[in-house]
């Protein structure tokens, strides 16, 4: 069955369909972004302070606590099913593209690699393994680059007639 490239011959409605849910799902995607970017400093340390506190750090401007294993497990738990979700149905999504067969297979599986890293490196930076703070911050790179350029290409296969 061939589906690459059938995006272009989508009802009116379907396209108005996926273009509401991409550009929603961009909303809170971004939305999710800018707070790890406002609880983190977007750099390593800023990622490790905020899953192991600072207490020791005397020159903090803000006091912050290692996080609880409960609440460690919880974020995991809730970032891996609902991102996979959500990068599942991008991904069937891109699929019906005209996107290159290769391009579109890496971006189709490489969030779920980058979720994987990401979540199970900040369990494992929580336990102490530190340096996982810059494979979280990799991972997490690699994640947004990957749904932006998906996002990019969905939004071109809509709105750009073949």
């Amino acid at each position: 069955m061939q589906i690459s490239g059938i995006i272009h011959e989508f009802p009116k409605e379907v396209k108005l369909l996926i273009l509401a849910f991409v550009c929603t799902l961009s909303i809170g995607f971004f939305g999710g972004i800018s707070f790890v970017r406002e609880t983190t400093n977007s750099n390593p340390n800023g990622i490790e302070q905020r899953y192991l506190g600072n207490e020791n750090d005397e020159e903090a401007t803000k006091m912050m606590f290692k996080k609880t294993k409960a609440e460690v497990l919880t974020l995991v738990h809730n970032h891996i099913l609902s991102l996979s979700v959500i990068f599942f149905l991008l991904a069937i999504i891109l699929a019906t593209t005209s996107v290159n067969t290769q391009l579109k297979s890496f971006l189709m599986i490489e969030p779920f690699v980058s979720i994987i890293c990401t979540f199970g490196g900040i369990y494992l930076m929580w336990t102490g393994i530190t340096w996982m703070k810059y494979v979280i911050m990799i991972s997490g790179l690699l994640m947004t680059v990957s749904f932006t350029a998906s996002v990019a290409f969905i939004l071109k296969g809509l709105l750009i007639k073949k």
